[in-house]
């Protein structure tokens, strides 16, 4: 199973880009907000703060800049400024490894890629019969914009045949926020949701030239209010591992492991494989997947037709 040509962004979406000075601005903004004095080793003065978290004042002083070159870049202006000073600015900000590769991408961007790269991600040949040889592994590759590019048998009886999507659903963000049966096959919805949102803040940060993302959040902005506060937090999230409680409407309860493999040759594709542990309920019921295979989809009760 493979990815299809995505449709075409509408010609009133091509060539619109997220702001990067607004995102800088912003992004600053949320991670001052959420320090308080005594988080970093400063006395607070005084009860009464006008504004949540540190102070201009008092992150500059931590990251050893003036307050007026700090402004600046709070403002959205990261010209000329060095990766030495982003480092102490993120120290100063606790930031993590990815908030901190993301305010790396916001303030010092790459050169603007031309329109033609956009097209289509493609996943090896090789890669899509490797992922078919994992009988009783549910495995996927992602790309850009938390797009669903390959899959085996046990993905789709997992999570529902994406064969049967247009290419542009099949879309982690889009299956999250706006299909009711995947809200239900998440245990912790709230948790996978964040997870979405803080893959697309990064993609944001690398790509805010990118007409397909940008019509991506606009669209969810719109039909989603729980994206549209998600996206306002500014919070950033690599793909990694972790573990995952699932409600499948055939086998019920699992309790899965994943792990996220960035691909060689593409870095903005990973691998991602779920499994359980051994000798676990987990386990037995992913084996009654793996009998009934693509099946599974047909099985399915009516009530969890969207």
């Amino acid at each position: 199973m493979d990815e299809q040509t995505p449709t075409p962004v509408p010609a009133d979406e091509v060539g619109r880009a997220l702001d990067r000075r607004a995102e800088l601005s912003e992004f600053l903004r949320s991670r001052r907000a959420r320090l308080k004095p005594e988080d970093v080793g400063l006395p607070e003065f005084g009860r009464h703060r006008r504004v949540p978290g540190l102070r201009r004042e008092e992150l500059a002083q931590l990251a050893g800049v003036s307050v007026a070159y700090y402004t600046r870049l709070e403002q959205g202006n990261g010209r000329n400024v060095s990766a030495e000073v982003l480092g102490a600015i993120a120290r100063a900000l606790r930031l993590t490894d990815a908030e901190h590769a993301h305010l790396m991408h916001l303030a010092k961007p790459r050169p603007q890629r031309r329109r033609h790269a956009w097209r289509a991600q493609q996943v090896r040949p090789s890669l899509r019969q490797l992922i078919d040889t994992f009988e009783a592994t549910p495995a996927y590759v992602t790309g850009r914009r938390t797009q669903v590019l390959a899959w085996n048998r046990m993905a789709a009886a997992l999570f529902g045949d994406w064969g049967e999507l247009p290419a542009q659903e099949r879309n982690w963000a889009r299956l999250v926020f706006l299909r009711p049966d995947y809200r239900r096959l998440f245990a912790d919805w709230e948790s996978k949701a964040t997870d979405i949102v803080g893959m697309l803040r990064m993609d944001a940060g690398r790509h805010p030239d990118d007409p397909q993302l940008s019509a991506l959040v606009g669209e969810l902005s719109v039909k989603s209010s729980e994206f549209r506060q998600l996206w306002a937090r500014h919070d950033v999230k690599e793909k990694c591992h972790g573990v995952k409680a699932l409600r499948h409407p055939l086998v019920g309860e699992l309790t899965l492991a994943f792990e996220s493999f960035q691909l060689p040759g593409d870095p903005e594709q990973m691998l991602i494989t779920y499994h359980a542990e051994p000798g676990t309920p987990s386990a037995e019921a992913l084996r009654l997947l793996a009998s009934w295979g693509t099946d599974a989809n047909r099985l399915r009760p009516e009530a969890e037709e969207v």
